[in-house]
């Protein structure tokens, strides 16, 4: 079994351990996710695992022959040969493996050499090119090209012909080719769409290798991993599960910290009280010089920034009539040929929360413009309801913020005079914390600018949003943030994501764009994706990729929350009878029931488990060996039923 595996790892960058005697394990097998507050460390890790930066200390161990490919967050690009070219490069193991083969073939036709080793070393690396999947590398190829998105005709393109983030589908195409033994995948989802991302999900379901990899995309972590280490402060933890029961246990975990952490501020606040009180005086200097050191030696608690609980809410939306936007007749062409998008009808009512999906190209980002108004070169006609107020935010807004004015003076000059002092909160949320607030917006790079685009809409009185990708950019806890502001929303939203957690929870609606064609769906995502999967049991499983990944993906969303189904769709969708609704749903609240039940009994057992360990670490219990037994029995088998309850719920969560 290959691995690759730390033992007491630490490194540090100045004054600052980013890792603390760190060990992890990766094999043949396993499924695990990394994660951490922005800046805890994560891609250094990842680079130390796959050898590209060498700890201060500690022991790194690979198995041999073990092959490992890393995948960076950014920064590839490839040029000088055509795509199906490149992709050919990722089977350079192949190539080197079968030029070995070829050598001792002739060694052994020459009869120089052991013969019996070089058979038996011939064997080994015949298998070893079987195992690879080279002879069939150009049907993998194609396979992993067309799966992240690119069409055949792309095939023959020159790379360089390629946009970054298209350069970075390239890489990660490539990384998947070589079929490794251990994956390492920083942020590989960042430049997919959801069709691509549906694919990879499903690839790394069924990847026999093991892989580790980052992302801030909890759906698509809650359905490829198994377990995750969380790296806070330089230590690194390990929880079994998927990304959904590691919050829950982390949230537990997390009010213990924030108990005794206010605990100690209280205890502080206290002694520095003391010291600036007393610390001049001479009958009380002595005791002032105590507190001083006992304050320099106390290990500070902290919290970690990701699971800080940051709440805002939008300015209040102003009122709209029940009709919001009607569009009557949209066309529009780019070639004066081909209509991108062609006679669109839609009816959007107040409070409805419309996600606009469909693969790239299919006009997605050009329906949204047109309806901010900001491409006005269309036929047909968009028709807003009376007192509509449009909220406009793409990546592009981004470039019309510069000047030398910090974050916080920006904000503070375009918001509310009510929500000006909760704007450090609002910028904790969206990943600008500390001192970062005070950051001029000329040195902010693309992503930051991004986020303070985003952050500005959300401050105005508006009652129709209109987000082109909103979720980009954030990271996980920043878009819980957004997601549950939005939720709370007055108004109504139209929006494209990427992000299918984040559509699952916001949508109420979907308009479904193909180049030339649509079709409106009275239905929250999930009862989409159901539909999708009925097409393609209906033609005979030819559909698209997104219909076999809606096939594939359950019924019930990671975190447990269920579909709203619609009673019907338009187009000619077939209604779901009512016996097949009820039996449904029968069996959703069943699962969720179980679920919750091994959920609950989990959270109790780990409380447990905290209460004997605080036992076992009381003086009166460990210095007294037959207390420390029974402790310490009971302990154990605390240990084995958590272990028992994690795996029936892992197997309750993957039917």
């Amino acid at each position: 079994m290959a691995f690759v595996q730390f033992s007491q790892v630490s490194l540090a960058f100045g004054d600052r351990d980013i890792l603390k005697n760190v060990t992890i394990n990766l094999q043949t097998g396993s499924k695990v996710a990394l994660t951490g507050a922005n800046g805890a460390g994560k891609s250094t890790l990842i680079k130390v695992l796959a050898g590209l930066q060498n700890p201060d200390s500690g022991d790194r161990a690979v198995q041999k022959d073990c092959r490992i490919v890393y995948l960076p967050q950014s920064g590839l690009t490839h040029h000088g040969c055509t795509l199906i070219e490149e992709a050919d490069k990722a089977f350079q193991f192949g190539y080197d493996l079968q030029n070995e083969i070829d050598k001792i073939g002739e060694q052994l036709q020459q009869g120089s050499g052991n013969t019996n080793a070089l058979v038996e070393r011939q064997a080994d690396l015949i298998q070893k090119l079987d195992d690879s999947g080279w002879h069939r590398r150009q049907t993998l190829a194609e396979s992993v090209l067309l799966g992240l998105g690119f069409s055949r005709s792309d095939f023959e393109k020159k790379t360089e012909q390629f946009s970054g983030g298209w350069q970075m589908r390239i890489a990660l195409s490539k990384a998947l080719m070589q079929n490794p033994d251990i994956l390492l995948l920083d942020e590989p989802t960042n430049y997919l769409d959801i069709e691509a991302r549906s694919w990879l999900e499903e690839f790394l379901q069924n990847y026999k290798g093991g892989f580790l990899l980052v992302s801030h995309d909890r759906y698509f972590l809650d359905v490829t991993i198994n377990e995750v280490y969380e790296l806070f402060n330089g230590d690194l933890k390990r929880y079994p599960g998927n990304f959904s029961h590691y919050e829950k246990v982390r949230e537990v975990e997390l009010q213990t910290l924030i108990n005794a952490y206010e605990q100690q501020q209280q205890e502080i606040n206290k002694l520095e009280d003391f010291i600036t009180r007393f610390g001049y005086k001479a009958t009380k200097a002595a005791q002032a010089q105590e507190y001083q050191k006992k304050l320099d030696k106390m290990v500070r608690i902290e919290i970690p920034e990701s699971l800080k609980k940051i709440h805002f809410t939008f300015p209040p939306a102003p009122h709209a009539g029940r009709l919001v936007l009607r569009m009557n007749g949209i066309c529009k062409s780019y070639d004066g040929n081909f209509n991108v998008l062609d006679n669109l009808e839609l009816t959007l009512e107040n409070g409805q929360r419309l996600v606009v999906a469909g693969r790239n190209g299919a006009g997605k980002s050009t329906l949204l413009r047109i309806i901010a108004e900001e491409d006005k070169k269309f036929t047909g006609e968009i028709i807003p309801g009376a007192g509509v107020k449009i909220g406009y935010f793409s990546q592009d807004n981004a470039e019309t913020i510069k000047g030398s004015q910090t974050i916080l003076e920006y904000l503070e000059s375009v918001a509310p005079l009510e929500l000006i002092p909760k704007l450090r909160d609002m910028l904790g949320a969206f990943l600008f914390r500390g001192d970062d607030v005070y950051k001029s917006l000329d040195v902010l790079s693309g992503g930051e600018k991004s986020r303070i685009a985003l952050l500005q809409l959300l401050l105005s009185p508006v009652n129709l949003l209109v987000l082109d990708e909103p979720t980009n950019h954030l990271d996980i806890h920043s878009k819980d943030v957004l997601l549950k502001a939005l939720k709370d929303f007055g108004g109504s939203v139209i929006f494209v994501s990427h992000d299918r957690g984040f559509i699952e929870q916001l949508a109420t609606n979907v308009l479904e764009l193909k180049p030339g064609k649509f079709k409106y769906i009275p239905g929250d995502y999930i009862y989409y994706q159901e539909q999708l999967a009925k097409e393609m049991d209906n033609e005979g499983g030819e559909s698209t990729l997104l219909a076999a990944a809606a096939k594939a993906s359950s019924a019930t969303s990671p975190n447990g929350d269920s579909p709203r189904n619609a009673p019907a769709t338009s187009g000619g969708e077939t209604k779901l009878s009512w016996e097949e609704q009820k039996k449904l749903e029968a069996e959703r609240r069943k699962k969720e029931k179980e679920l919750q039940k091994l959920e609950n009994a989990l959270l109790e057992l780990e409380a447990k488990k905290d209460e004997l360990s605080a036992k076992m670490a009381d003086p009166a219990v460990y210095s007294n060996g037959e207390k420390a037994k029974a402790v310490q029995r009971e302990l154990d088998e605390v240990l084995a039923k958590i272990a028992e309850t994690e795996e029936q719920w892992m197997l309750n969560a993957d039917q």
